[in-house]
């Protein structure tokens, strides 16, 4: 009777034990699940117990609306990294959803279970999980007319007769050009690439460099009176804050294109400028391609 007893005390303990070591296991979501009509979006969590994180976990997930009946969507996460675990879903809507994880550790299966609010997507993409927003779209296609426009202005000045019939008619398949989001998208794409490639580098985008080159951008911009308009319709302080964002990446675009002219000119140093600017500018081309493709994008 006694060994009996000890060997239940023990099957409960460990039972006890078992169950604790579950219950200090914490969710954190890190790639918030958001909706986009008849998209999968990405939904990645942080798995941790004791502030550490868990490996080699099987996770699925069902996930329905807290107080309306969208049926029942399920998930199958994928471990990423260790203790981050990621999934794509299609939801039918925004709103509040309930997430019953169920988590298999070890051949033991438990659950665990979250609200939580899902926001309509703001995104088209994200480069490493970092979001490109509708906003940067809209900002690209403005920026991209802004330039069109002032182009097309300057031909106006110089330009009569068929050659200006020509060139307005190119400025026309250039505006039609820039309505294409893939476009816009692969611009902002390019950009961001070739500035984390900077960063990579050791090299940063300073204040005094980035307010530079925006003084050399407002100064030019200020002799275009097409410029100086486009610019109030769309808001000045709200063009300036965001230019001075993307100068920031550019300055760093532009300190790895240095580095390229630098290497050109040392291993060509019987070439002339135009040919080093040739071949810093296909190598230039071949790191973008190399740093894309490294990168995790996701276009939703």
């Amino acid at each position: 009777m006694k060994n009996w007893l000890i060997i239940s005390i023990i099957a409960v303990f460990a039972l006890l034990t078992g169950c604790s070591s579950n219950e200090n296991i914490e969710i954190e979501v890190t790639k918030p699940l958001t909706f986009s009509k008849d998209k999968e979006m990405p939904f990645e969590i942080k798995v941790t117990e004791d502030s550490k994180a868990v490996e080699g976990l099987e996770i699925t997930a069902q996930i329905s609306m807290v107080n309306m009946d969208h049926g029942t969507v399920d998930a199958t996460f994928e471990e990423v990294e260790a203790g981050l675990y990621s999934a794509n879903v299609k939801l039918s809507m925004a709103g509040d959803w309930e997430v019953v994880y169920t988590i298999d550790r070890d051949g033991k299966t438990f659950e665990k279970v979250n609200q939580y609010k899902v926001e309509k997507s703001a995104g088209v993409a994200t480069i490493n999980g970092e979001l490109i927003t509708t906003e940067d779209i809209e900002f690209y296609r403005f920026i991209n007319k802004l330039h069109i426009a002032i182009s097309r202005s300057e031909d106006e000045k110089r330009l009569s007769g068929k050659e200006l019939e020509e060139a307005n008619a190119y400025w026309d398949n250039q505006e039609k050009l820039n309505d294409n989001q893939n476009q816009l998208l692969t611009q902002i794409i390019r950009l961001r690439a070739m500035a984390l490639l900077g960063q990579e580098k050791g090299h940063e985008a300073t204040s005094d460099e980035v307010e530079k080159a925006l003084e050399t951008v407002r100064a030019q911009y200020s002799q275009h009176e097409i410029a100086q308009k486009m610019i109030k319709e769309y808001g000045v302080q709200r063009f300036w804050l965001t230019e001075e964002k993307q100068y920031q990446l550019i300055v760093l675009s532009q300190k790895v294109q240095g580095d390229l002219v630098a290497k050109v000119k040392e291993e060509n140093p019987n070439v002339n400028d135009q040919e080093i600017s040739f071949l810093a500018q296909k190598e230039y081309e071949e790191l973008l391609v190399s740093q894309v493709n490294s990168l995790k994008v996701e276009i939703f």
